[in-house]
């Protein structure tokens, strides 16, 4: 959801380092919030007897307000394709996304009159706040994780911090030829090690309990502590490189799960809208035929 940076001069008015959650000082926003306003004032003044429900005049009207607002925000992947300036450039199409996605929690509920049951309509209904709530994680992260990102690559790119884990890899398979068998095979049974191995899991969490480089560290300053002499000095350099692929390892890992965490709720959210379209249709099929 997050649009990509655009030059002063791109926009040619001075906004573009405003996010989009901000655009035109929260346009949308104060949009969003005045359309969810004026439907539930509109709801609460407006008597539909017996009771209101989905069925009322008023419940097909916010049923087709919130219908058509659910097919055109599942229309910003197609809008992200085509960047242009203006009113409806992609930070102002993304900014309404968001506020309006919003908003259709208060235009979605207010439809159902708050009668639910095991039924397609519940189920279009399920699926609309589980796509907008997966889309707040998706603001969520973009919001707060890309700076993280931007730390934890230290000024290096995602190949250079492979190569740096490689190049350490090289730098500790020699110094552990002066080590004995037992300790030398230790050591480079943690090398070329594949850094991302275990998983999505594993890249979400950030967790390697599992790690051969960290199983040769722990090992290597045991005997460090029990040797002396040439194999102490050997021992002490094979520790240092270690401990340097272990800070190496964890910048490539931390840069890896927050790259994860940016993406993965796309895996989620974008299915889940094209299911949200089928249950929608069912759903509009279902009352038509039951009008009939």
């Amino acid at each position: 959801m997050a649009s990509r940076g655009l030059s002063k001069t791109e926009f040619g008015d001075g906004t573009a380092h405003e996010s989009f959650l901000r655009y035109r000082r929260y346009r949308w926003f104060k949009i969003a919030t005045f359309i969810s306003l004026f439907l539930t004032v509109v709801y609460l003044i407006v008597d539909v007897s017996p009771r209101h429900n989905g069925g009322s005049w008023l419940g097909y009207t916010l049923g087709t307000i919130g219908a058509l607002l659910i097919v055109w925000l599942s229309l910003l992947g197609i809008r992200k394709r085509a960047m242009t300036r203006g009113r409806w450039s992609l930070k102002a199409w993304t900014s309404a996304h968001v506020y309006l996605g919003l908003a259709l929690i208060f235009i979605g509920t207010l439809h159902t009159g708050f009668q639910f049951g095991w039924n397609v309509h519940t189920l279009a209904w399920v699926l609309m706040v589980l796509v907008i709530l997966s889309g707040i994680y998706g603001i969520s992260v973009y919001a707060l994780l890309p700076q993280g990102l931007s730390d934890s690559r230290s000024e290096m790119t995602g190949p250079q911090m492979i190569e740096a884990v490689n190049s350490l890899d090289k730098q500790i398979q020699q110094a552990a030829q002066p080590l004995s068998d037992e300790d030398s095979a230790v050591v480079l049974g943690s090398l070329g090690e594949d850094p991302f191995g275990g998983g999505v899991w594993r890249r979400l969490s950030g967790s390697y309990p599992k790690c051969g480089n960290m199983r040769a560290l722990q090992a290597m300053r045991a005997r460090q502590e029990e040797s002396s002499g040439k194999e102490e000095q050997a021992l002490e350099q094979v520790v240092g490189l270690l401990e340097k692929k272990a800070a190496a390892l964890q910048r490539l890992r931390g840069y890896i799960r927050r790259r994860a965490l940016l993406e993965v709720w796309l895996f989620v959210h974008i299915p889940m809208t094209f299911v949200l379209l089928a249950a929608l249709t069912a759903h509009i099929i279902s009352v038509f035929f039951y009008w009939g």
